[in-house]
């Protein structure tokens, strides 16, 4: 009997389980991910890269993996006649040709205000140009066509070619951001740069002129000559910079001689002097050149009360005819500076946009003892004097530092921000964020929005932490950009957008970014050994690497500006490498658009007791009642994010 010599046909091969899929391409939708050693976690809501019902050529590059030449990579050349993005916002028709990117970041878990999503992110000419399924449009097919807005409010998904030119990033089980955006920054020495790219900021606004006490203090880079020294500084580093100038005075010419010589915006402090009448004088140069106005308001109470303060602001939600009058609170808690003690009734205001800073963020057994020192060191007190020990005393309240904890999580505190250097950390900004993120979720449980019916539970699971993520990452995200008026340029993943990215590993969430990429371009990184063989041996530091050096930040970076001064020849006259970006008027800006944190609860604070009463709830020592809901309170005495992370 002749034997067959033919092979044995192949056994079909099981279907991936997913973990098995996780491991080869990362999670997919209904995958869920713990952010870092916190108690959130995320769930992925779609999966635009693949995954169920979608799954087959997922883009992974390396050895024997898809994107090859005549696999996962076309011929298609790049076109430097095209910008490489849809003429239009949303999807493209399904005629059109999503031009090859320059850059391709493969199955990134995204996390922002809009949504959480896997995706392949195309970045061309540093701007993203597509999130949605890279492909070989000579072997495979599009997925997306027509596809619709994510949660209504995202971006749509997008297929796009990878083409011979075009440079890869693993994003396959790691978590991508956008690049952090900081509003309160006192420019007192450069290594803060380092320091906040390491972190994951890419944005820095604020003002100052180096370590002079009024730098130290106020957040201000006064008048012309200051102006262009501080962006003549700044002109090498790959960060986006915004200059405050000085508000507080009755000057209108003074403060449109810094609108013309740069700034973004104005800041007003107690220390130079927050009357309300500068308040309004500031305003109205404010609506006539569109910048933001950032208050630090009166601690002593000299010149006016809180009220005092709102009835100059003299804003409104825009419905009645009159206009917004937007203005930008710092530390609306109080204890960084303003109306004590109840400054933080604030949020309640439709046109103010309320900020923390990051060492009250959040409430903890240290928070109150570190504080006294920060305010004598920062505002220049006299320890000797019995009225500067009283000043710094009446800003320090744990009362209100609870509530604040509250009020972020109920959305009505809308950003979050450093204070850099002058009672705040730079490079704790973000990691901050989460942490009371943190503590919230342990305290609060499930947001309403993020619990699940009992009948719809998967087994063993009460629902994931998807609201409160995207509420924390506007906070240090879309909102500050918004407020500013950058939101078109900065502030999101989304196209049209500055490449602004931050690549996190999921176990070092929020406290080390893998990779920052600025403009496009990767410009500090987790990276080992320089003489090592291999880019992971110890030790492995965030390092500034090419986008960081060379000319390359000006191709990457901008310093934002109004387009009066564009008009008026700032760029001719300053000569730097740095592009000049015009900001987008502020004057309409609500508390409305705070994306995810757009709360107006009614809030009190008691003279006498500093008992704070938020929508009809009272905050105390011993327990807080929000919404009806009686939680327990307490002064948590360890923190995830923190030690363990921090041994090296």
């Amino acid at each position: 009997m002749t034997e067959c010599c033919c092979p044995e046909p192949p056994k079909p091969s099981a279907p991936l389980t997913r973990a098995q899929y996780a491991d080869r391409f990362g999670p997919t939708t209904r995958d869920r991910i713990r952010l870092a050693d916190t108690e959130l976690r995320i769930e992925i809501e779609d999966d635009w890269a693949g995954g169920p019902g979608r799954s087959g050529n997922e883009m992974v590059f390396g050895g024997g993996k898809v994107i090859r030449e005549s696999m996962g990579q076309s011929v298609t050349p790049r076109d430097p006649r095209r910008l490489g993005v849809p003429d239009e916002p949303g999807a493209p028709d399904a005629d059109d040709v999503v031009e090859p990117p320059d850059t391709v970041i493969t199955g990134a878990v995204i996390l922002d205000h809009w949504g959480i999503v896997k995706a392949d992110v195309a970045i061309r000419d540093g701007q993203i140009t597509a999130l949605g399924k890279a492909y070989n449009d000579e072997t495979m097919d599009r997925l997306h066509d027509g596809a619709g807005q994510h949660n209504g409010v995202g971006p749509a998904p997008t297929d796009f070619v990878i083409g011979p030119e075009t440079e890869v990033i693993a994003g396959n089980g790691k978590i991508l951001t956008a690049g952090g955006v900081d509003t309160h920054v006192h420019f007192i020495c450069p290594e803060q740069v380092g320091e906040a790219l390491a972190a994951g900021v890419t944005t820095l606004i604020g003002g100052g002129t180096g370590p002079a006490e009024g730098s130290t203090a106020t957040t201000v880079t006064p008048g012309c000559w200051h102006i262009a020294r501080t962006f003549e500084a700044l002109d090498a580093f790959p960060v986006n910079v915004g200059l405050l100038g000085k508000g507080a005075t009755m000057s209108e010419d003074s403060m449109l001689n810094q609108v013309d010589a740069g700034i973004i915006g104005f800041k007003i402090h107690e220390d130079w002097g927050a009357t309300p009448a500068v308040i309004k004088k500031c305003l109205e140069v404010c609506e006539q050149t569109g910048v933001q106005l950032a208050l630090h308001a009166d601690s002593l109470n000299e010149a006016g009360f809180v009220d005092d303060t709102i009835a100059a602001i003299d804003g409104s939600d825009g419905s009645d005819g009159r206009p917004v009058r937007s203005i930008h609170v710092f530390h609306v808690e109080g204890a960084g500076g303003g109306h004590a003690p109840d400054m933080i009734k604030m949020v309640k205001e439709p046109n103010v946009l309320p900020a923390s800073t990051n060492p009250t963020r959040p409430l903890t057994v240290n928070t109150v003892k570190e504080h006294f020192d920060m305010v004598m060191v920062c505002h220049h007190l006299n320890p000797k004097i019995e009225e500067d020990l009283a000043f710094a005393d009446s800003r320090i309240r744990p009362s209100t530092m609870a509530a604040e904890d509250i009020l972020h999580d109920l959305g009505a505190i809308s950003i979050m921000s450093s204070d850099a250097q002058a009672m705040g950390r730079i490079g704790e900004m973000i990691t901050r964020t989460w942490q009371t993120a943190h503590v919230m979720k342990v305290r609060r449980g499930f947001l309403e929005e993020d619990r699940l019916p009992e009948g719809e539970r998967p087994t063993g699971k009460k629902g994931a932490d998807n609201r409160r993520a995207r509420r924390y990452v506007a906070k240090y995200t879309i909102n500050p950009a918004i407020a500013q008026g950058i939101d078109a340029v900065v502030g999101s993943v989304e196209p049209r957008k500055l490449a602004d990215l931050v690549l996190w590993e999921p176990k070092f969430f929020g406290v080390k970014p893998h990779q920052v990429i600025k403009g496009g371009q990767i410009a500090y990184a987790q990276v080992g050994d320089a003489n090592a063989s291999i880019p992971t041996p110890q030790p492995v530091l965030p390092r500034a690497v090419w986008g960081a050096t060379g000319l390359a930040p000006r191709s990457t970076s901008f310093n934002f500006v109004t387009q009066r001064a564009i008009d008026s020849g700032l760029a001719e006259r300053l000569r730097l490498t740095k592009q000049f970006k015009a900001i987008t008027s502020t004057r309409g800006v609500r508390k409305a658009d705070m994306k995810e944190n757009c709360a107006t609860p009614d809030v009190e604070v008691d003279p006498d007791t500093y008992e704070v009463i938020a929508g009809g709830a009272k905050v105390e020592d011993v327990t807080t009642s929000v919404a009806g809901q009686v939680v327990e309170r307490k002064y948590p005495s360890e923190l995830p994010m923190a030690q363990r992370y921090f041994l090296f």
